[in-house]
C-alpha cells in the first residue's frame, strides 16, 4: 500500500496506528459512511469525544459527524472554507501548519 510505503521510508510506522481506507468495489463504504473513523477509533481504544477528524470536503464533515468526532475543515482551495463551515466543520484552517503549531 502507498500510504504505508510511505510511511516506513520517512520513519514514521511508529506514529500511525493503522491505515485505514474504503472496500474496493463498495461504494457504500466511502464517505460520509462513518465506518473508517469508527475503525481507527475501536484500533487505538478511543472514544469520539476524545478525538477529531481533519478533512477537506464536506462529505468529511458528514462522516466526522456520524461518528460523534468533530472536524476540522482544511480549506486547502479558495472557496473550501465557506462550504466547510456549512457543513458544520468546528473549525477552519488553511494550513497543516497551524494545526502542527497548536499541537506543539
Amino acid at each position: 500500500m502507498a500510504i504505508e510505503t510511505y510511511l516506513s521510508a520517512h520513519g514514521l510506522s511508529g506514529y500511525v496506528a493503522g491505515v485505514f481506507g474504503r472496500t474496493p468495489g463498495d461504494p457504500s463504504s466511502m464517505k460520509p459512511n462513518p465506518r473508517l473513523l469508527l475503525e481507527a477509533m475501536d484500533a487505538v481504544g478511543a472514544k469520539p469525544e476524545n478525538c477529531v477528524f481533519i478533512g477537506d470536503a464536506a462529505r468529511d464533515v458528514e462522516a466526522g459527524d456520524a461518528a460523534g468526532v468533530p472536524t476540522i475543515g482544511f480549506a486547502n482551495k479558495p472557496g473550501k472554507g465557506v462550504k466547510l463551515a456549512a457543513a458544520g466543520a468546528v473549525a477552519i484552517v488553511d494550513s497543516m501548519q497551524r494545526i502542527a503549531d497548536a499541537l506543539n
